[in-house]
């Protein structure tokens, strides 16, 4: 008898390549979301978070090309190694570009900002370890 883990848990155990796929997906789908909602909430999320619509409108349109970008990575059959190394490469960056403008730049961040920050970077951070678990397995 064999037993299958429930829902995305599954998905996480799965062969390198399924894994793979399901983590750049996910990387996409969050990261245009995000993208999106700096800019469609531009205003909303500077009275929020304490970040200049100067800085949130060009980071909101790096992260929705960036999504774009992440899920044109896992759109063929067999996906490109190199250019799922880079997506790895641009989430690690991203994890220590983050903290870095948290600790050294004068953003003016709210609290809700600085923690959204952490958080951000936590989740690209998880993007990028379930990149890199899928390409070995793969």
């Amino acid at each position: 008898m064999t037993t299958t883990a429930p829902g995305h848990l599954s998905t996480l155990l799965a062969p390198g390549p399924t894994l793979l796929r399901f983590s750049l997906r996910l990387d996409a789908v969050v990261t245009a979301a995000n993208g999106l909602a700096y800019l469609a909430l531009s205003g909303p999320i500077e009275s929020l978070l304490g970040l200049d619509t100067a800085v949130g409108i060009p980071i909101g349109i790096f992260l929705l090309l960036y999504g774009i970008g992440v899920a044109v990575v896992g759109i063929p059959a067999n996906i490109n190694t190199a250019a799922v190394r880079a997506v790895i490469a641009g989430n690690a960056a991203w994890v220590v570009l983050s903290l870095v403008a948290l600790i050294a730049a004068d953003l003016d961040l709210t609290v809700v900002g600085a923690i959204w920050a952490v958080l951000q970077a936590i989740v690209v951070g998880g993007f990028a370890a379930l990149q890199y678990v899928g390409l070995k397995r793969a």
